[in-house]
């Protein structure tokens, strides 16, 4: 069993960018209108989730995300920052539930959850070799 004894509900991350050009929907293959991309929002709000806790786990171990549940209901232009916000609410064995939020500079642009579950690098990576290696 692993120590989780750092982490504490109600510990929170953010992560910041500015729109570019490179964030966009057509850039990014994910729609035709030139405004911040739902799946670079959800690698924010990614960032934010491991922002709270990645520092706190014990040596040897990482998060993984696997789950989200994310709405996206407000356009963000290129050139305006946008924020990504996560709240540890749960803690369940090693499986971590974040509640999330995306804001622009001038409104709330998306919200929801977002689980990750802890692993051991070293047994992830021989797991992830024996597919490569096409046993298993």
């Amino acid at each position: 069993m692993i120590d989780l004894s750092k982490l504490k509900i109600g510990r929170t991350g953010s992560a910041e960018l500015v729109v570019g050009e490179e964030h966009t929907a057509p850039r990014i293959g994910s729609g035709h209108v030139h405004v911040l991309a739902t799946p670079v929002m959800i690698n924010l709000i990614e960032a934010a989730a491991l922002d709270a806790v990645e520092n706190l786990l014990p040596a040897g171990h990482q998060s993984l995300g696997i789950r989200l549940d994310i709405r996206h209901y407000a356009a963000t232009p290129v050139g305006m920052r946008i924020r990504a916000t996560a709240e540890l609410v749960k803690i369940d064995g090693r499986t971590l539930e974040f509640r999330v939020e995306a804001r622009d500079e001038k409104e709330p642009i998306g919200d929801g959850t977002h689980e990750r579950v802890i692993v051991n690098v070293d047994r992830f990576d021989q797991r992830l070799q024996k597919k490569i290696g096409g046993a298993g």
